[in-house]
């Protein structure tokens, strides 16, 4: 699963929400194969693993947001990008509910610029798009195949089906070299969301408090460990470059395994050896009960599948928290 001999070596790829938990473990993985990256910026983040990495000190950073059109367009055709991974996103549900305007202003927004920029910057760079399975919103057959319908109710899923739709809209009409990845639920060393399970779990261990679950404990996930999700991307890309026949398609990228919330706390405690008991909300609304992904087509199409199991990638994630936790030279984050 290691991208061919060379293949990334110097090749100009502009990362759109690197400073995120999947755009700074992508753009590690980018520079690992010796690609020349362009990130886009928007707010200063010192807790970014791509900040906290040095990653940053080693790509070009162009500072703006994905709803610019006008700075999308001349950073694509300025740095002459050939391979485009947009992964910017308002990524919250909480949020999502909460302020939906700004979400779809980021994530259809922003979405539709970047394409349009893609379209208009004069060379045709092949662009993955980042979707999620919330963009097949609550589908009565389970798993979720590529061939389900879009149809998000809420505003976060609807936002990521509006996204999904037009990145395909832009493959079809336009014959652009344009692909959608759809895949669960993220975790990994990076992410400073806390309101996220694995994060939040974590968190709440290493400073001897009970985990939160804000649902019942019984919502079914997906769960995809971040360095599994950058190789997905790169995996993907570098087919497009390859393989004309893959353009205009989503794929659908998961380890297959179906974890409720209780469980992956449990999973985190058992590792972590602590004996705290979580304090099960059922707080949680408009959210799905049931989701999680057939991988299917990206074996059978891309040639794909995950490196990492449950339990190693949780391990890997307890230590990058661990670590972050104890650095002396910046205060716990609040």
């Amino acid at each position: 699963m290691t991208p061919t001999d060379g293949f990334w070596q110097d090749r100009r790829v502009f990362v759109t929400g690197c400073t995120g938990l999947v755009g700074a473990w992508t753009v590690r993985a980018l520079l690992g194969h010796g690609a020349h990256v362009v990130g886009l910026v928007r707010d200063q983040v010192p807790g970014s693993e791509l900040v906290r990495g040095g990653l940053i000190d080693r790509i070009d950073v162009v500072r703006g947001d994905v709803a610019d059109a006008a700075l999308l367009e001349r950073a694509l055709a300025e740095y002459e990008i050939q391979t485009v991974i947009h992964l910017a996103a308002q990524t919250i549900v909480g949020i999502a509910n909460r302020s939906p305007l700004s979400t779809f202003e980021t994530n259809v927004r922003g979405t539709w610029c970047l394409l349009e920029a893609a379209r208009r910057c004069g060379h045709d760079p092949d662009v993955v798009v980042a979707s999620s399975d919330k963009a097949y919103g609550e589908q009565a057959q389970l798993p979720y195949t590529e061939g389900a319908p879009l149809q998000g109710r809420h505003p976060y899923d609807v936002s990521k089906s509006c996204a999904d739709l037009l990145a395909l809209t832009y493959a079809h009409t336009y014959r652009m070299p344009v692909c959608v990845t759809r895949c669960g639920n993220f975790y990994g060393g990076g992410d400073l969301n806390w309101n996220r399970i694995v994060p939040g779990t974590i968190r709440s261990v290493l400073r001897g408090r009970r985990p939160l679950i804000r649902s019942d404990g019984t919502f079914v996930r997906d769960y995809f460990y971040v360095k599994d999700g950058a190789a997905a991307y790169l995996h993907l890309a570098e087919c497009m470059a390859r393989r004309l026949e893959v353009h205009g398609h989503a794929f659908n990228f998961s380890t297959e395994v179906r974890v409720t919330a209780l469980e992956m706390v449990e999973r985190i405690l058992r590792l972590m050896g602590s004996a705290l008991a979580p304090d099960v909300r059922g707080e949680a609304t408009n959210e799905i009960k049931r989701q999680y992904l057939s991988a299917e087509k990206a074996h059978r199409v891309l040639g794909w599948s995950p490196r990492y199991g449950l339990d190693e990638a949780l391990a890997e994630t307890v230590a990058w928290y661990r670590e972050y936790f104890a650095a002396p030279a910046r205060p716990l984050a609040a």
